[in-house]
């Protein structure tokens, strides 16, 4: 397999990339809204979009990825009613909407540094392209698709014969429409371009434009951002699955009836993450930050080698305990790639194997059954070799030391080689070698971090 092969949400199946010029993969990203620390459901979307970038990279594409920070203009309802998210926050911190989206939008670089994800080429604030998005507007308005209400511009969606292709669905049927009252929109589609100031209130975030104070829709930075950085065409816009029949249906309709071109060669959706079985909420208290994971003795890595085994366009259900295991098995598999192990194999294929999974739509589980392979192979340069390509693609800490108790060297081998067998319930090896370590003086003990070796 020479390229990336990648399952396309509105072709509905896994497809060739073929970019749209030979030296660049364009890809856009959705990034943070910022008005709260990200959590477990946001870094599953993140991580997945960074073994995209990484698995390019392998594959000798050259990726080139945008991704914007929404500062402004979320409101609180997808169904443009309601606050806008910054500014609720503002009010109930008694602080501003600007030092809000400072704050964390230096929170989320620090998660996405923990993540180990790659920096996008470009990270762009909707607050820094509010006159792309003011432009943008006016196109649609110059080509009648933007019309007046007495609280903003909107969108007319009615004149779109495939107004939600990309999610499938008959515009009547799409989410927006069905949880509002019509109001003045003329379409319960209709969708806020840009939203007037109340009246009698001054915003923390608001401008001037041709139809008065205020600030723009939070699908139109999307779309602006895209076309001011990467051109009216992309080859892949990411993002997760919540944002196919809203936020990504109405990025579709603003950008392709201003280009009069498909906007997205490749639409990549990564899937929800439940909790405990159920959705994330405040109210429960389980949508958990990197932090609360820390707390618990949770790594960022672990964290990261739990998403990656299951594939991006599946759900996953993700609890305390599962993540806790993920610790665990991480450990083991460092413990592994540190001593190797007996087999034979031959590198290039498991190597061919490891790229032709990844290939083969991000399939991150095969790719992580493969790495403990690669880890059970005879020490070699070329195993080595394949173990660090490995890490620079999955990002999961493979090199990253133990903390192994002060014993002679043949007796703390002995120990890793027990865990090891262990993990595999390789119950009759990990007793013989039990019995191999008391024979040299020393005790063995598992605990929750793992082994421990006291003298006898």
């Amino acid at each position: 397999m020479d390229g990336l092969q990648l399952y396309d949400t509105h072709r509905g199946e896994v497809l060739p990339l073929q970019p749209l010029t030979p030296d660049r993969v364009s890809i856009y990203t959705c990034g943070p809204t910022v008005y709260g620390r990200l959590h477990v459901g946001n870094l599953r979307t993140y991580v997945m979009e960074d073994v995209l970038i990484r698995t390019l990279r392998l594959l000798d594409a050259h990726p080139y990825r945008v991704m914007n920070i929404t500062d402004v203009g979320h409101l609180t309802s997808d169904a443009d009613e309601g606050e806008d998210k910054l500014q609720a926050e503002a009010a109930r911190q008694h602080s501003t909407a600007w030092d809000i989206a400072a704050r964390y939008t230096d929170l989320a670089l620090q998660d996405f540094a923990a993540m180990h994800l790659l920096p996008p080429d470009q990270l762009v604030k909707a607050t820094d392209r509010i006159a792309e998005q003011i432009m943008l507007v006016q196109e649609l308005e110059a080509k009648g698709y933007a019309y007046r209400t007495n609280d903003g511009m909107y969108f007319a969606t009615e004149k779109l014969a495939d107004y939600g292709k990309l999610a499938h669905l008959d515009p009547e049927m799409l989410q927006a429409g069905s949880r509002v009252a019509l109001g003045e929109k003329r379409s319960h589609t209709d969708f806020a371009l840009w939203k007037f100031s109340p009246a009698g209130q001054q915003r923390d975030m608001e401008w001037e434009s041709p139809w008065g104070v205020g600030f723009p829709g939070w699908h139109l930075e999307c779309s602006a951002i895209i076309h001011a950085t990467l051109g009216d065409q992309i080859d892949i816009h990411c993002g997760g699955i919540d944002h196919i029949p809203v936020h990504h249906t109405n990025e579709i309709a603003q950008s392709e009836t201003v280009t009069g071109k498909q906007l997205a060669q490749h639409w990549m959706h990564i899937a929800f993450l439940k909790i405990d079985g159920g959705k994330m909420s405040k109210s429960l208290g389980n949508g958990y930050t990197l932090d609360d994971l820390a707390e618990r003795g949770i790594s960022a890595e672990a964290l990261r080698f739990y998403y990656l085994g299951t594939h991006y366009r599946h759900p996953q259900n993700l609890t305390l305990e599962a993540l806790e295991q993920s610790e665990q098995s991480l450990r083991r598999l460092r413990r592994l790639v540190q001593i190797g192990g007996g087999e034979q194999e031959s590198v290039t294929q498991v190597n061919e194997d490891f790229r032709h999974a990844l290939a083969n739509d991000l399939n991150t589980p095969q790719a992580l059954a493969l790495v403990w392979q690669s880890a059970r192979l005879t020490e070699s340069p070329e195993r080595l070799r394949l173990l660090q390509e490995m890490e620079e693609v999955l990002q999961i800490g493979l090199f990253k030391e133990e903390v192994l108790v002060e014993a002679p060297e043949a007796v703390r081998e002995l120990a890793m080689q027990r865990d090891v067998a262990r993990s595999e319930k390789n119950w009759a090896e990990a007793d013989r070698l039990r019995g191999e370590i008391t024979q040299a003086g020393y005790t063995i003990s598992d605990t929750e971090s793992g082994f421990l070796l006291t003298l006898n």
